[in-house]
């Protein structure tokens, strides 16, 4: 347990102008006052630098220079924080409301616990108060991995101390880094987790690993990468199958919000 810890935010930039406004704004409006922002860019030509730098120290370290991509921008953001834990928010995802980080604190000063994490919504990149589609992490358990299925990424904030001793982002996957690094800490080790019934973020669909059937290829070819790496057997009618439980969940959610509208 810590008593008021100090969160590191992590946002990963790269000609981000058209959204790290937003993502940066929903962090400065967190109510939780012991909060390191940490903003990583690889070397944007758009706008983006201009952009961070107009909030001037509110932003606790920013470094603008080119990078290997995503996962060694988070690597160097996560050496170069301080806080006892540590939290990724995309440079195109804002925080549903300004209580995030509060509870998250709350969280790991009332529990004995490694890591914490809970739901995310996607939604439309034009009009973001239109919700696209719902992820709730509330039935994941590490077991089901071998599916394909893991708790969402942009909700999980683990303990700075756990990178050193289990290891960061692996820079040799394109797309999946944050599966393997989700396995090896929750199914390999073990770690101490909680579940947060809320949500944390809302995310613009388009992201990296939704954009094209190629890019679902590339990103269920880590999965099995992954799990192999780590002991998990699997196969790819196992990671295929997660495509028709979305489905089932897309047509529930559509129902939900069809009924809601309705009443």
């Amino acid at each position: 347990m810590f008593a008021t810890p100090l969160v590191s935010i992590i946002t990963v930039s790269n000609n981000s102008a058209k959204t790290i406004f937003d993502t940066i704004k929903s962090v400065l409006n967190q109510n939780y006052p012991h909060i390191e922002y940490i903003i990583i860019d690889n070397a944007s030509y758009d706008g983006t630098t201009e952009i961070v730098s107009s909030f001037g120290k509110s932003i606790s370290k920013f470094i603008s220079e080119p990078d290997n991509g995503t996962y060694d921008a988070i690597n160097k953001g996560i050496r170069l924080a301080s806080g006892d834990i540590i939290g990724i928010l995309n440079s195109d995802d804002f925080f549903y409301d300004n209580n995030v980080i509060e509870r998250v604190a709350l969280a790991f000063e009332e529990n004995e616990i490694d890591a914490a994490f809970g739901d995310v919504q996607f939604v439309d990149p034009e009009k973001t108060s239109k919700i696209v589609r719902y992820y709730s992490s509330k039935h994941f358990n590490p077991a089901k991995f071998k599916f394909g299925f893991m708790p969402a990424h942009p909700s999980f904030y683990v303990k700075r101390e756990l990178f050193d001793k289990l290891g960061y982002y692996k820079t040799d996957y394109k797309i999946a880094a944050d599966y393997e690094l989700l396995i090896r800490f929750l199914y390999v080790n073990k770690i101490k987790y909680k579940y947060l019934e809320m949500l944390f973020v809302s995310m613009r669909t388009g992201g990296v690993s939704n954009k094209s059937i190629c890019s679902n290829f590339t990103l269920n070819k880590e999965i099995a990468k992954a799990c192999k790496e780590n002991g998990i057997r699997t196969n790819y009618l196992n990671i295929y199958s997660k495509y028709f439980l979305k489905l089932f969940e897309f047509f529930g959610n559509h129902s939900a919000h069809k009924k809601a509208a309705t009443s």
